[in-house]
Parts: structure tokens; sequence; C-alpha cells
């Protein structure tokens, strides 16, 4: 299926159906498509006629296990959070936003008065009600309402399946802050799924200079290179302790940024950082706990630091994007109609060789 460029005509008056369809996570790997009502807006929130929707990694954990750690999906469930689309209705106190206007919507709206809302860490909001983390229905649904602090212009020159990848981007951009990356920081990427991806692009921005990546398919390994990874290892075929080594004469890196979750991935990670690095954790382990090599760690002074999320991130992912153009297009590799969602989940489970990031329409 071609990728398209979906800049629909914005025009000034709409007339809202009374039903929308929404894709439902029924059971395990199995979704539906319903129909319920459209969703009421308050004052403060804004009614998005969906136009674009990216699957996460999130979303394949969920439909095929039906849980992340301790989330469990309460069936009937709605996925998705990596979207975007047109401003349809607004509430009577909203201000910045009027029908017609081209969005991205981060997806997490917090409380804003908890003890990490007022620190600024909104990403710690114990009330967060962040779209398609269960119980928390999310955004495979034609309209969606959003409260008005979470939604961001974007240009129009920019399509809105880039304007999803701002999600993911969000999460390298929040990796390079936690994990202090300068200009010409050598960085260790390693899995090369969307979030990796992302966190290339946001090396790239933040200034670092060697980035060394880790995968074992061509097409992700690929699409590395041409965002920007000046080192690629298949880790099907190489040793990347010994690759690392000879990259970095031996040192290692300033930064690894572990994107894949993978057990012996974040394991080996303290091995691959040079003393007084940093080791910097984003993606999910299959196992709550894992084994760490504290010796080396406190030997060598390793940073070991966590992610979770984002805050205050997209502004600056929508800014980047819209400088990349159509260079950031390749990693969207499939997309198809919503009426089509159970062979799109399908797909993103059972084929990584073939797909990067797979789009939704919700919309015809």
């Amino acid at each position: 299926m071609t990728k398209t460029n979906r800049k629909e005509n914005e025009t000034k008056e709409y007339i809202l159906p009374k039903y929308m369809n929404a894709a439902f996570l029924t059971k395990q790997s199995t979704v539906e498509i319903f129909q319920q009502e459209l969703p009421k807006i308050g004052d403060r929130d804004v009614l998005v006629k969906v136009q674009a929707v990216g699957i996460c990694g999130s979303d394949i954990h969920y439909f095929a296990h039906g849980h992340i750690g301790e989330r469990v999906v309460q069936y009937p469930h709605i996925q998705g959070h990596e979207c975007s689309g047109l401003v349809v209705a607004v509430g009577a106190n909203v201000t910045r936003f009027k029908v017609g206007d081209r969005v991205a919507i981060e997806p997490g709206v917090s409380c804003m008065s908890c003890e990490w809302c007022k620190e600024g860490r909104y990403n710690l909001c114990p009330s967060v009600q962040f779209l398609s983390t269960p119980p928390v229905k999310g955004a495979f649904v034609q309209y969606l309402s959003h409260r008005e602090d979470f939604l961001y212009h974007i240009p129009d020159t920019m399509s809105f399946e880039v304007a999803t990848l701002a999600e993911p981007l969000s999460v390298g951009i929040h990796a390079m802050n936690r994990g202090n990356v300068k200009p010409n920081s050598t960085l260790l990427i390693t899995g090369m799924g969307p979030v990796g991806l992302m966190a290339i692009v946001a090396a790239k921005a933040y200034g670092a200079g060697n980035i060394i990546v880790t995968d074992m398919e061509p097409l992700r390994l690929d699409a590395a290179k041409k965002l920007g990874a000046t080192e690629a290892i298949d880790i099907s075929s190489s040793d990347v302790s010994q690759e690392v080594n000879r990259l970095t004469e031996g040192a290692g890196v300033d930064i690894v940024i572990e994107t894949s979750g993978n057990e012996k991935a974040i394991e080996s990670a303290i091995a691959l950082t040079k003393r007084g690095g940093t080791v910097v954790a984003i993606g999910f382990p299959a196992k709550n706990q894992i084994p760490l090599h504290i010796t080396q760690m406190l030997q060598n002074e390793i940073n070991f630091i966590s992610v979770y999320r984002y805050i205050n991130t997209y502004p600056t992912a929508i800014e980047i994007l819209n400088q990349m153009g159509r260079d950031v297009e390749h990693v969207i590799t499939d997309t198809f109609p919503m009426d089509d969602i159970q062979e799109a989940m399908n797909k993103a489970y059972q084929n990584k060789k073939d797909s990067l990031k797979i789009m939704v329409y919700p919309n015809p």
C-alpha cells in the first residue's frame, strides 16, 4: 500500500456525525471495529478528527500479550497514542485552537497540580491519563477529545503521518536531556525500532558525534544510516563489544541509549560505556528484574538513568521534523485504513523484517 500525504483541505464548517468507528481490542490479538457515540468535549477540550495513528511498540505488547508489567488490558480496550488530526470543535474556554487547525496530540494529560507536575516532571504524574494505557482508551477512533494544553500546531507542509512521529521523537529528545548528551558525544543506540531510529534524529539534533547503532534486521540498519548513524552493527554477524572497542579505541562510548528492552543488551551496556559514562534505559525488558554488574558500575562510576515518556518536548520535536522535511518519511513503511487494523497489528507484531512504522487511518 502506498503512503499518502494526508493533508486534508481545511474548511471551517463541519457537520459532526452522532456515531463514529472505533477499533476495540476485544481479546488477546483480536481487534474489531464497533460504533460508539462521539466523545463530548469540556470547556478546555478540543475535538480532533483523527487523521493518522502510528502503531507503537507498547500497542504491540498489549495486543499480543495483554499487559506490560503490572498494567493489564481491561477488554474491550482501544489502543493507539501516536496521533495527529484536524480540529473540528472547541470548548468554550479554548483559546489556542480553532476549527480547521492541524495538530499533533501529546497523549498524556497530566493533572498539573500534583508534586511532580509542579516540579515540571509531569510525565511522573500519578493521575496522568495517557492514551491507550489501560484503562484509558486510545486513539484508534475517528474523533478524539483532548485537553487544549496537550495539543500542538503543525505546519501546513507537514503530513499528518510525519506529525505522529513527534511522539517517538519526544522519547528520544527526553533521553538526550536525561543523558546530558553534548556536542561530539559518542553514542551507542541499541535497537532500531521506531524509538531507536528517532533517538538517532534526536542525537543528531543535539550535536552528537559518532552515533553507533545495533540491530539484526537489514531494513532497520539501512534506515538508521539514512537518518545519520555513522556506524551500523549487525548483531547477528558481529560481536558488538569487539566492534565498539575498535570504533572507540578501547575506551567505550560516552553514552549508551538502550531502546530494545533486550535483557542481554541492558546487561552488556555497562561494559560498553566508558569510565564515567552514562547508560540511558528506555526499552522495557520482558522480565521485571534483570541482573546488572553493580561492581563494574561502581568501579567505573557509570551513571544509570531511566527514561519514562517525556516532558516539554513536543514543540522541539515538531521543529526538528519540520526541518527534516521528507528525509524522515522512509521510516513510515506501511499504511492501512482502520477497517484493516487487524491486518496492521498482525504485521506490526509478526513482520519486523519488512516493516518499521505502520500507520493507520481512522478516517477515509
